[in-house]
């Protein structure tokens, strides 16, 4: 039997934030919030322009049959007809020179975020790319969480008004 994974946003200021697991979309916007709507809240085309940043974790809440998830990797599996122009999206998933993010004291921010400053794959990496309990060969032996995973969308002033395409986020583990 698998064990039982998903993934948990939190939102809003340290003190008072609010987590969401299970979340069924990762939908960036001009609010934080999770499973927010973009057409409410559209990411305005601006020089330098951002969404709110996404904190995300796996969440492991049953282990089933498996003592041990490890060797996390994520990427952008699907670019749903490609980027439009001037978006693009970075993330604090990376190979090497790995370190464990802190939730900020004021949650998440719209501005260029100084922790996802790397960009997006869109290829499946060779290695983890993201940690559990502070390295990228970490481990989760129990319920838990993993480290983490920080996405925020990028816009310029060139980039069109209305939707941009449909991305698809590829999340893959091991488990023993």
């Amino acid at each position: 039997m698998a064990a039982t994974i998903d993934i948990a946003e939190t939102n809003g200021p340290a003190a008072t934030s609010v987590e969401t697991l299970d979340i069924s979309n990762i939908n960036f916007g001009s609010d934080d919030s999770a499973e927010l709507i973009p057409a409410t809240y559209p990411i305005t085309a601006e020089a330098d322009g951002h969404a709110y940043e996404k904190w995300e974790r796996l969440h492991v809440s049953a282990m089933g049959g498996s003592s041990q998830i490890d060797n996390l990797k994520i990427w952008l599996s699907g670019l749903g007809g490609g980027w439009k122009t001037g978006e693009g999206m970075s993330t604090n998933c990376r190979e090497g020179g790995y370190s464990a993010e802190s939730y900020p004291a004021g949650g998440p921010v719209e501005t260029d975020s100084a922790v996802a400053d790397q960009a997006m794959p869109e290829t499946e990496p060779t290695g983890p790319n993201m940690g559990i309990g502070g390295s990228l060969g970490g481990q989760l032996s129990g319920i838990g969480y993993s480290d983490w995973m920080i996405f925020q969308i990028d816009v310029t002033e060139g980039t069109p008004a209305g939707s941009v395409n449909t991305k698809t986020f590829t999340i893959q583990w091991d488990e023993m």
